[in-house]
């Protein structure tokens, strides 16, 4: 029980700080409704779980011993938040009678495969970290990992409550104006990972 709420601590240390990944889950939420975002959360929870057990099987020792892969990373990771960011605020004002709007499932699905697996922070945190953390363990290994992979199901399908719950209590264009805070965010982490990639880079000239 030790080591599963080792990494049941280490996983939500990690995931609770506002990223990309828990911003794109909360504006699905709010945007779908119920039942679609719980959807959405156990795909970005599975996302989160395939990049522990990833890192677990080595790909953490790759990520330390090979420096070009962050800004690598980084870069797709900005790529794809300025294509994300930029939707956002082009989004048009959404339908008040159906929460769930016009979304498809299966779009908003491989989005957030999308968003969980090219977010180079996110893998840092899952395959560097997590994953180091129970390759390494001589003992204890499974329940630390399942640990770290329940603090992914638990905070995803919080996210995607209370975004459910809150698209209940807003217009339309309040919804609207969550769009395009969401999409300023994301770009301004997309500014973040090419900022941070520009100055890997560098280190590596």
């Amino acid at each position: 029980m030790t080591d599963y709420l080792s990494g049941l601590l280490l996983g939500l240390g990690l995931i609770l700080p506002i990223g990309s990944q828990n911003i794109y889950v909360l504006k699905s939420a709010i945007r779908m409704g119920l039942p679609r975002a719980l959807v959405i959360a156990l795909v970005a929870a599975a996302c989160d779980s395939l990049l522990i057990v990833i890192g677990a099987l080595g790909a953490s020792a790759a990520l330390a011993a090979i420096p070009a892969l962050r800004p690598i990373l980084l870069i797709a990771g900005a790529v794809f938040l300025f294509v994300l960011g930029v939707l956002a605020l082009r989004s048009p004002l959404p339908d008040t009678d159906d929460v769930a709007g016009e979304a498809s499932l299966a779009k908003a699905s491989m989005a957030t495969v999308s968003a969980s697996l090219i977010n180079p922070h996110a893998i840092i945190d899952t395959v560097g970290i997590i994953g180091l953390a129970i390759s390494s363990a001589q003992t204890g290994a499974l329940p630390f990992g399942l640990g770290a992979i329940s603090a992914s199901v638990v905070w995803f399908l919080f996210l995607a409550l209370a975004g459910s719950l809150l698209a209940a209590r807003l217009t339309a264009k309040a919804r609207q104006w969550i769009e395009r805070a969401s999409g300023l965010i994301l770009l301004a982490f997309g500014l973040r990972f090419a900022w941070e990639a520009v100055g890997l880079l560098l280190g590596l000239v």
